[in-house]
């Protein structure tokens, strides 16, 4: 191969990158992104970047040296706009068109948004341009803040917020935060968390639309808007049970889907992300995917493990131009909320029973394991690192759960 191209400047991106020149591959390698930033951790941003505790250099994922032996022609600021599968061809925003002898998708995740007008004060978090927006917001003395979805970027933001002192809401549709990943016996722990740190939690219930705040009789609108774009500025929550929230900020993290939209009608099998094998190879000879975009043997995981350990083991099959290697990692995240660091590894299923087998939730330390007929599915810890360590490493090798 002459040419490889990586779209998506990501942490899978930029592994993927690295694992092409370890193997050997010493062609021309381009690198596409649609953001500025060269690539960057993504979990801090709600948690040490938002609170001001990491600056964004620090963010960075290869220096100055890693980037110079990557040898690299990186085009950021630059958007994949199309993809022809049979020459392997990337339209770009700027009107060029990259060739290229193989290509690695890595776009990532796009936030899912509200519809209705766009206003001032209303943020998604995933990218670092959208953690500065929504840090100089919070900056402004104290607010109201709502987040909406309970999940663990919602959860990570209202831990955040309320550690900055702000006046912070969390909307939730499910009856319990989390409850689709934990359970209800530790989705009930998570909810202990917010209320135990002053946060209002409001369950069961969802958006039904954003609201601006009313402006001032005889205001111009621009003025009353407070921004340069004159976009007027949130003031209000409206739930689907009736009630109103006052809001001065709101977070919208209520998902993610899989950055695809720029490969409608190239060819390439889609399906909740890019169909691929356990080995990250798609149907079109020459394309591999990595990170949140691939769905690898009908699983797409959103996890910073998965996104780099997957994106060494596709590197090495496009080189080979077949799958030669497949990953079977178990799923693995971890979180942090008001102090408390949650790890979570493996696959747990909506029948496993939950055993707590070190700890106590109440003293917000402990490890927990998942089991389905007397198998470990997945094991849970709260401030338990090591002893986390221990139990992944033994679900591990059994094997994790075979199928879920």
């Amino acid at each position: 191969m002459k040419t490889i191209a990586v779209i998506g400047a990501s942490l899978a991106g930029l592994h993927a990158a690295l694992a092409l020149r370890e193997h050997g591959y010493d062609g021309r390698l381009v690198i596409v992104g649609e953001e500025h930033h060269r690539p960057y951790d993504r979990p801090p941003l709600s948690k040490e970047f938002l609170t001001g505790a990491l600056t964004a250099e620090r963010l960075r994922l290869a220096d100055a040296e890693e980037i110079a032996d990557l040898d690299a022609d990186w085009l950021l600021g630059t958007r994949a706009e199309g993809l022809d599968p049979p020459t392997r061809t990337v339209t770009l925003s700027n009107g060029r068109t990259l060739a290229a002898d193989g290509v690695v998708l890595a776009t990532g995740a796009a936030p899912r948004t509200l519809p209705g007008e766009s206003l001032d004060g209303v943020h998604t978090l995933r990218t670092l341009d959208d953690a500065v927006a929504l840090r100089e917001h919070l900056g402004r003395g104290q607010v109201r803040v709502v987040v909406i979805g309970a999940g663990f970027i919602g959860a990570e933001v209202a831990s955040s917020c309320a550690t900055l002192g702000h006046n912070v809401t969390v909307v939730e549709a499910a009856e319990q935060p989390l409850l689709p990943q934990l359970g209800a016996r530790m989705a009930a722990f998570c909810a202990d968390l917010h209320t135990d740190h002053g946060v209002t939690l409001l369950t069961g219930t969802g958006v039904t639309a954003l609201h601006p705040a009313r402006r001032p009789r005889g205001t111009p609108v621009c003025a009353a808007a407070g921004t340069e774009e004159g976009r007027r500025r949130i003031g209000w929550v409206e739930l689907s049970d009736g009630r109103f929230l006052p809001a001065d900020v709101v977070v919208v993290g209520i998902g993610v889907r899989p950055a695809t939209d720029w490969l409608a009608g190239s060819g390439i099998p889609l399906d909740d992300g890019v169909v691929c094998d356990a080995g990250g190879m798609t149907a079109v000879p020459g394309v591999v995917a990595v990170g949140d975009v691939a769905r690898s043997a009908g699983h797409r995981a959103e996890h910073w493990t998965s996104a780099m350990e997957t994106a060494a083991v596709a590197a090495r099959n496009l080189l080979a131009g077949t799958t030669v290697e497949t990953y079977s990692g178990l799923p693995y995240f971890w979180s942090d909320q008001y102090g408390i660091r949650l790890q979570l590894a493996g696959r747990r299923g909506s029948g496993d029973t939950v055993r707590v087998v070190e700890g106590s939730p109440e003293d917000c330390s402990f490890l927990a394991v998942y089991e389905r007929e007397g198998t470990t599915t997945a094991v849970l810890a709260a401030n338990r690192p090591r002893p986390f360590l221990r139990a992944r490493r033994e679900l591990a090798r059994a094997g994790g759960l075979a199928a879920v």
